[in-house]
């Protein structure tokens, strides 16, 4: 009996040394695994209630108009910057191109910073910095200072726009995010269209250094509301906020976030940052062609900034605070684009009940069908009423389409690119922020030859017509999207 014992014993200690386990003597302290701490339902942003939710949402929407604003405020005080500088109507534009400019390169240094530091402090470190900036704007002595203060206070305001729409990720579910994210992707599109009907009042009025000063205390006001009103809503920084004050209070260092023993570097994430999106460019046609529509769409809004006071101003002979409220067609097109939004939510729920709560990406390219045929009829209705014959009100009406169909376009690239390179969403999203911005910036440079050589109506359909040739687009990617994206080594399978 003894020798079958030990047999057996001999056994067991042979098959935990085959399966690389060392044994452990019954009578020793016992060792615990470490703790991964994970949120409770009620500590989960996306349990936060309805109220608590929207208004965050309120105000980082309002906070992202307001950066966006100022790009184009600078539109009506380009003659104030001619006549204190002394310099040509081409440097004057030249503060709304570097501030766009920017706003294009930021994100692919600054995006990645909310992945280590949360949401909240990004908000409040860049737009402090954004503010206290923009005082260099306002009170530059040259046109060097002035301009250099446009440009890195626009890669200051960057580094908020590249954060704000993963906030709404964070707060709602799949279920209930369309809305609110129709929302926020209005309002950086809002805000440029707001510029100038706020400058050009302040511009017929009062000195130019005033547009700055207007800005500056509306922005101190939007960085008070961000301290007070946004808290980190960052799932995974919540939780490290969390193993850390367990580790505090209990004085057990088994407790850790999976943030904390992450292999991510910071230098890396912005290695990463830089070079990926180009990567996406270079090797995926859909995305680039894409990223190259909603960029000529972008540029042709900021191209406005130029051909409006050229089409009201000089044809129309509008003052400068009337010639800044043309834009308002516009910006009621933006707002029937949000109010249109149940209809394309309830037809994106029909699509997920279609395929079986797994819808294809190219299902996101419905709005942009129609934002396809919205925005170059837009345009070349604009066009063909330019004359000085044709009255005021009716380019007004036809920019109503412009901006929704301007809206509707953003809408299904932005959410074709996330949900079609959802691995790299951050990367595509970026390269599309980029390319945008700098078609956005080179775009009003050449306005004023372009409209002086070509008139108001050449001009303008020459715009109406590249926009039309980028219109197939959405229509061409929903038949051979699956193709493409099964032959894509970026892009997420189905």
């Amino acid at each position: 009996m003894a020798s079958s014992s030990s047999k057996e014993k001999n056994a067991q200690q042979s098959n935990l040394d085959l399966e690389g386990v060392t044994p452990v003597d019954s009578h020793a302290p016992s060792v615990k695994e470490d703790d991964e701490v994970a949120l409770d339902e009620l500590e989960n942003p996306k349990s936060w209630s309805s109220a608590r939710k929207w208004t965050q949402i309120l105000v980082i929407c309002s906070a992202s108009a307001c950066a966006t604003c100022f790009s184009s405020v600078a539109g009506f005080t380009e003659v104030g910057l001619e006549a204190r500088f002394g310099v040509s109507h081409t440097v004057a534009i030249l503060s709304i191109s570097l501030f766009v400019a920017g706003l294009g390169i930021g994100p692919l240094l600054l995006g990645p910073l909310s992945e280590f530091f949360g949401r909240s402090i990004i908000y409040q470190v860049s737009y402090a910095l954004f503010v206290a900036l923009n005082f260099g704007v306002a009170f530059a002595p040259d046109i060097a200072t002035h301009l250099v203060f446009r440009f890195i206070s626009g890669f200051a305001g960057s580094a908020f726009l590249s954060v704000a729409g993963g906030s709404v990720a964070d707060l709602f579910d799949d279920a209930h995010v369309a809305l609110p994210m129709a929302v926020y992707t209005l309002s950086p599109f809002l805000g440029p269209v707001l510029g100038p009907a706020i400058s050009g009042f302040i511009n017929q009025n009062l000195y130019w250094r005033w547009t700055y000063y207007v800005m500056l205390m509306w922005g101190g006001v939007e960085l008070v509301l961000l301290i007070l009103l946004v808290p980190e809503s960052y799932a995974p920084v919540l939780v490290k906020r969390k193993a850390v004050r367990l580790r505090k209070e209990t004085g057990d260092d088994r407790y850790y976030a999976p943030l904390e023993r992450s292999n991510k570097t910071l230098f890396g994430s912005i290695k990463a940052s830089c070079i990926i999106p180009f990567q996406i460019l270079l090797h995926e046609r859909m995305a680039l062609l894409l990223d190259l529509w909603s960029s000529l769409v972008l540029g042709v809004l900021y191209l406005t900034f130029q051909a409006f006071p050229i089409i009201f101003g000089q044809v129309h002979h509008f003052n400068v605070q009337m010639t800044g409220l043309s834009f308002l067609g516009i910006g009621i097109g933006m707002i029937i684009s949000l109010l249109s939004q149940p209809y394309w939510i309830a037809l994106h729920r029909r699509k997920v009940a279609e395929y079986n709560g797994h819808p294809p990406p190219e299902v996101r390219l419905y709005i942009g069908m129609a934002g396809a045929i919205m925005f170059p009829v837009g345009l070349f209705w604009i066009a063909f009423t330019t004359y000085k014959s044709v009255h005021w009100s009716v380019p007004m009406v036809a920019s109503i389409l412009f901006g929704t169909g301007t809206v509707y376009i953003f809408t299904t690239v932005f959410t074709f690119l996330v949900t079609a390179y959802r691995p790299y969403a951050a990367s595509a999203m970026a390269g599309n922020s980029f390319l945008r911005s700098a078609f956005a910036a080179a775009f009003p440079l050449f306005a004023g030859p372009m409209y002086n050589k070509l008139g108001t109506v050449g001009a303008t359909a020459l715009l109406a017509g590249l926009s039309t040739v980028m219109s197939p687009l959405p229509f061409i990617f929903f038949k051979i999207g699956p193709r493409l994206r099964a032959r894509s080594n970026f892009a997420h399978q189905d």
